[in-house]
């Protein structure tokens, strides 16, 4: 397959960029400014996108039978902290993005679409979203060592999500497992979704190798058209 993915330098999207060519698939990788990128491998193409322009990502689209979108303000791989305070002085971005990615899709029908998001959406049980309550969103927060300002940015990708579920386009939301974190490359893991996958210690947690290896999975087997997935241990 041709995969587009937004977001490659990411911690994330670099795993997921390494996955794809590991399984012999063609990679458009796509960051805001590839002119920095030195780049070796096989199969693998850098081009640079603005994914809040609609027009920007349409000329990257061409050819490609899925788009995985990584995006963050900022870049967390590089500056965590960074990211978190850009995501929370501005947390409309993550719905501008998607309904970009949408406009976009309109003249390239074929073309899927995953978006990578957040956790804060997921039911913690049958009708319970952390995302909905201060008190349950605070407390992950917390947990997490994120800043409590930060459940803006938690609601912005919900809104992302709300923005992807208006529409016909062939998408698919990835919600990834609360504590994701450079780790293991497993293969091993279960999948849920629109509730969070949580191990027997009551913890929803995946590394970020196996979450790349699970969109790849999908990409490669659609099985969560206009739906959302998540993934865990």
């Amino acid at each position: 397959m041709h995969m587009g993915i937004i977001g490659a330098t990411g911690g994330i999207g670099s795993r997921v960029v390494t996955e794809a060519l590991h399984r012999g698939h063609h990679v458009t990788a796509l960051t805001r400014d590839a002119g920095r990128i030195s780049e070796e491998r096989d199969n693998i193409v850098w081009k640079s996108v603005d994914v809040l322009d609609a027009e920007s990502i349409a000329a990257v689209l061409p050819g490609l039978d899925v788009l995985i979108s990584g995006y963050q303000p900022g870049n967390a791989a590089n500056d965590f902290a960074d990211t978190v305070s850009r995501s929370i002085v501005d947390p409309t971005v993550y719905a501008t993005a998607a309904r970009a990615l949408l406009k976009a899709l309109e003249s390239h029908l074929r073309t899927r679409l995953i978006v990578i998001g957040g956790a804060g959406s997921l039911e913690i049980e049958p009708g319970l979203v952390r995302a909905d309550s201060d008190e349950l969103l605070h407390e992950s927060l917390d947990q997490l060592g994120l800043p409590r300002g930060y459940a803006a940015a938690v609601r912005g990708h919900r809104d992302a999500l709300n923005v992807l579920r208006t529409s016909n386009r062939l998408w698919t939301y990835f919600s990834p497992a609360e504590e994701i974190a450079p780790g293991r490359r497993t293969g091993r893991f279960r999948i849920g979704g629109d509730q969070a996958v949580l191990d027997a210690d009551g913890r929803s947690r995946i590394s970020s190798e196996d979450a790349a290896v699970a969109l790849i999975d999908e990409a490669e087997l659609p099985r969560f058209v206009q739906r959302r997935f998540t993934v865990g241990y």
